[in-house]
């Protein structure tokens, strides 16, 4: 069971959560993909709480979340480490993530998120831009892309935060 909470009331370092926890990028669409990430943020833009969020267009998350103007990021205690890096290194095109799994999906008004994480922060698109390499100011970012296929960044507003009542 879930609660709604106070953001302020969080303690949350990004830094940890989302390069050493990861999370699960999940877009509101028919069928249920959750992708793994460890890359993006959290911070004020326009005057809102916002994440940021980089997606390849060579992943079949990209596809669904250009569908969609809601998303969640799902945390996930360290147990659940194997179900994260199955998301992240299998394609939605190919299997059912969620039956693979054996997460359980919870449709909750205009977002999707999983029984099993332990706070999922439900996001509504606001916008998106696309990098470019022309615009990297070190030689070693490009070392990142070497299909060129360089990230989507998609800033979502934070609609509201849910945390697993224990």
């Amino acid at each position: 069971m879930f609660k709604k909470v106070n953001i302020k009331e969080v303690n949350f370092n990004p830094f940890t959560e989302i390069n050493d926890r990861w999370m699960l990028i999940t877009p509101t669409v028919e069928k249920v993909n959750p992708m793994t990430a460890s890359w993006g943020g959290f911070g004020i833009l326009w005057h809102k709480n916002v994440v940021y969020t980089f997606i390849r267009p060579t992943r079949y998350t990209f596809e669904l979340m250009e569908k969609t103007e809601y998303f969640t990021l799902s945390f996930f205690d360290e147990e659940y480490r194997d179900v994260l890096n199955y998301c992240g290194t299998k394609s939605g095109h190919d299997i059912d993530k969620v039956k693979e799994t054996g997460l359980s999906v919870v449709k909750d008004d205009n977002f999707i998120y999983f029984e099993e994480a332990e706070a999922v922060y439900c996001c509504k698109k606001l916008c998106f831009a696309d990098l470019n390499p022309s615009n990297f100011l070190e030689d070693e970012i490009e070392t990142f892309y070497p299909k060129k296929d360089y990230h989507r960044m998609y800033i979502g507003e934070i609609v509201h935060l849910i945390k697993k009542i224990v």
